[in-house]
């Protein structure tokens, strides 16, 4: 009889670390629940106003004004989700600009960036989007934070109407090069 007492004590405490283990599971996975996720960042940009507005889980966090593709250079309607970001960029196609803080979001190189440039709330890029330095720098850190897959860009709009030539980079000295620069020293 003793051994058969002493085997339903082994299932009584067998039950019970089952009921713990168990109960451990269900705590682990209500923490791993309620855990923070990272948040997901929705970018708009609209042509007509100008505007970006940056919400985070569905707040709105920042309205800026920007700078689109002026006429000949439009930014391209479409939701795109950011594959590339750059400390600074140095545009190879537009005589080496700087690009401070860019988020590329295009694979034929359209970025949001910084820029110290006039004529923010105008559209005068060459179909990038332009923020400035300040903006440009608060949405890169986000972005980082929070990650580019959890992020989302959507440009908007028709182009507002009028004729809007591209501002161009601020000039700096060359170096003097004879002969139209075939020598350069």
């Amino acid at each position: 009889m003793r051994p058969f007492l002493a085997a339903l004590r082994e299932i009584g405490r067998m039950r019970r670390l089952g009921l713990l283990a168990i109960a451990f599971l269900v705590a682990g996975v209500a923490c791993a629940a309620s855990a923070p996720a990272f948040a997901n960042i929705l970018i708009q940009i609209d042509k007509p106003s100008q505007t970006m507005t940056v919400s985070v889980d569905g707040q709105l966090l920042y309205r800026w004004p920007v700078s689109t593709g002026a006429t000949g250079f439009s930014t391209p309607d479409g939701s795109y989700t950011p594959f590339r970001m750059e400390v600074m960029h140095y545009s190879q196609e537009w005589d080496n600009a700087g690009m401070p803080h860019a988020i590329f979001f295009t694979t034929r190189g359209h970025s949001i960036h910084g820029s110290d440039h006039p004529g923010l709330g105008t559209p005068v890029s060459h179909g990038c989007v332009r923020l400035s330095l300040t903006n440009a720098t608060t949405l890169y850190d986000l972005v980082t934070a929070e990650g580019m897959g959890k992020t989302s860009v959507i440009v908007r709009g028709d182009d507002p109407p009028g004729y809007y030539t591209p501002s161009q980079p601020p000039q700096q000295k060359r170096p003097f090069a004879p002969f139209g620069g075939l020598f350069r020293f």
